[in-house]
């Protein structure tokens, strides 16, 4: 026999189920106008209450009643983006504070164009 409290749970896990999905922690897809593709990527957290118990019987409650609650939480953060353009990802975080952080991501950039301009002053 399924007591009450078990009843109350599963609505409650049931409904928390339903608010969280991959598409929450690795977002759709957008594709821009030059082709890159941009998959947003977040962090997502839960906590979740559950409690009840038998109500003393009395005048006003003949029989024993059940009686509780549930109560659950979400938080969604994000974390950054990933950015796949002409073969190459890279990711992109939300929280790029410091210039060292920002220098890093400029990195293969850098290079890129040094290559470039090697390539070219060799072709003339």
């Amino acid at each position: 026999m399924e007591q009450p409290i078990q009843g109350l749970m599963k609505t409650t896990m049931e409904n928390i189920k339903d608010m969280i999905d991959v598409n929450t922690v690795i977002g759709d897809p957008v594709e821009t106008a030059d082709g890159t593709v941009i998959i947003p990527i977040s962090k997502v957290g839960f906590a979740f209450v559950s409690g009840g118990g038998d109500v003393k019987e009395d005048e006003a409650n003949p029989g024993k009643s059940f009686t509780g609650g549930s109560g659950a939480g979400v938080s969604v953060h994000p974390v950054g983006f990933l950015s796949v353009n002409q073969g190459q990802l890279r990711m992109v975080p939300v929280n790029c504070n410091t210039t060292v952080d920002r220098l890093i991501d400029l990195i293969p950039i850098f290079i890129s164009k040094i290559e470039k301009r090697s390539n070219k002053n060799e072709i003339t």
